[in-house]
């Protein structure tokens, strides 16, 4: 064996787990995402920068706002999830670093004083923190129906502010009927990595 996780958190994590499309009524709790955050906040980014931003939409009102810059497709799904999740970038994420960065906490303005090269590091760095997220909802024994189709401009002006990028929609719950498309196929390792 070549993995130390034991494999059913391996299946948990990744082989068996899948983006769910349908959801119980069961509510997702604020200890869960808590205990989902307080997790997953330990992944790797550049210079520890901590760019995510998570927006928890949980009452009635908030969420018909949301589901009208769903695509069509996202709509429904987005409606009766137990709990959706806004993740967008901070663009401003570097007035952190001296403290998440002491070794360099000069970073915040020789490295991040310019605001185009804040927002490519926040985008590429939150995005691996949703990822993680995502991975972190997994591990917590919920579903996660991650989502980019949806007017994320609209999206910006209805929940965040100039200072953040949307970048997924995820809805988050036990899988309800019908939860999952069959499994997608994955390329193989020698379609993947080669040696130089």
């Amino acid at each position: 064996m070549s993995l130390v996780l034991d494999p059913a958190a391996q299946d948990l994590l990744f082989r068996e787990a899948r983006t769910a499309n349908t959801f119980t009524e069961e509510p997702v709790t604020e200890e869960q995402v808590q205990a989902i955050y307080d997790l997953v906040k330990y992944g790797p980014t550049a210079f520890n920068q901590t760019p995510l931003r998570i927006t928890l939409v949980r009452s009635a009102e908030a969420r018909e706002r949301l589901v009208q810059h769903m695509a069509e497709g996202n709509r429904a799904k987005t409606a009766t999830a137990p709990l959706v999740a806004i993740l967008s970038a901070d663009n401003e994420f570097h007035e952190e670093l001296p403290a998440l960065f002491p070794a360099f906490p000069q970073a915040k303005d020789v490295i991040f004083g310019e605001r185009p090269a804040r927002e490519g590091s926040a985008t590429l760095n939150a995005a691996l923190q949703a990822a993680y997220f995502i991975v972190g909802v997994r591990a917590a024994g919920l579903a996660a129906g991650p989502m980019t189709g949806f007017d994320h401009e609209g999206v910006r002006k209805e929940f965040l502010d100039d200072d953040h990028t949307p970048l997924m929609v995820v809805n988050i719950g036990r899988p309800g009927p019908d939860a999952w498309y069959p499994r997608g196929p994955r390329l193989a390792y020698e379609d993947v990595v080669t040696t130089v």
